[in-house]
């Protein structure tokens, strides 16, 4: 029983020390990106999943941040509960938000704008509406989140493009083949209906991202399922 014990608080010690590794990553990663201010984020690492606390002055670097941790290796998972307080200053009425949010999006040359809707509440811009490709979907969020007065985005917007699920299936095993960020050895692709099942072990949450992102950008993706685990070794 005694070695027994003794095994247990070992193993307790070793992912004590891999979670204070974690935080001083997260920690200096978010000092390395010059969209976050220092001191502005607080970190909090237990068994490698990653809490965010604290407040900004706007949702773009309130989404920096979280961006910031995901290239940390040994990251399992994010909880993101970094609040927004807009000063006064950058505060806009709901029409004007979305205004913006329109000819933002009206800018940009790759995404179709008479398939998307933009509604506000409170600061909040909801997107909807179909496209046929994931970078387009991306592409939304990404003009509309820096915009002045915006609190948060959620992105419904929904990808319906049309290719055969085996010719999919092919294209993202290539793109991970070729992606010098990730071991396609380690990963295995399935499809259901449009939906992308990933699996398999990888070595960073970045790799993970990578992989989710090759699928993504494959025609004919409608939703993907990452199952991909992140195995840290120290």
């Amino acid at each position: 029983m005694t070695t027994s014990a003794t095994h247990t608080t070992t193993g307790d010690s070793r992912s004590a020390r891999a979670d204070v590794e974690i935080k001083e990553d997260v920690l200096a990663e978010l000092r390395w990106d010059a969209r976050v201010g220092p001191n502005e984020i607080g970190v909090i690492v237990k068994d490698g999943v990653v809490t965010l606390t604290g407040w900004v002055d706007s949702y773009a670097k309130r989404w920096a941040a979280e961006h910031a941790a995901r290239r940390v290796r040994g990251v399992r998972g994010i909880a993101n509960d970094v609040e927004v307080r807009l000063p006064d200053s950058d505060q806009r009425p709901d029409g004007e938000i979305a205004a913006a949010a329109l000819h933002a999006l009206e800018w940009d040359a790759l995404i179709p704008t008479d398939k998307i809707k933009v509604t506000v509440v409170k600061g909040w811009v909801s997107l909807e509406g179909e496209v046929e490709w994931q970078y387009q979907k991306r592409d939304a969020e990404r003009v509309v989140r820096r915009l002045k007065g915006v609190t948060g985005v959620s992105n419904m917007i929904v990808v319906r493009p049309h290719v055969t699920p085996s010719q999919v299936k092919k294209s993202i095993e290539k793109a991970l083949v070729r992606s010098v960020r990730t071991d396609a050895s380690r990963i295995t692709v399935e499809m259901e209906d449009g939906k992308v099942i990933l699996r398999g072990t990888v070595r960073s949450w970045a790799e993970r991202e990578e992989a989710e992102r090759a699928a993504w950008l494959a025609p004919g993706v409608t939703s993907v399922d990452n199952l991909i685990t992140v195995a840290y070794t120290a």
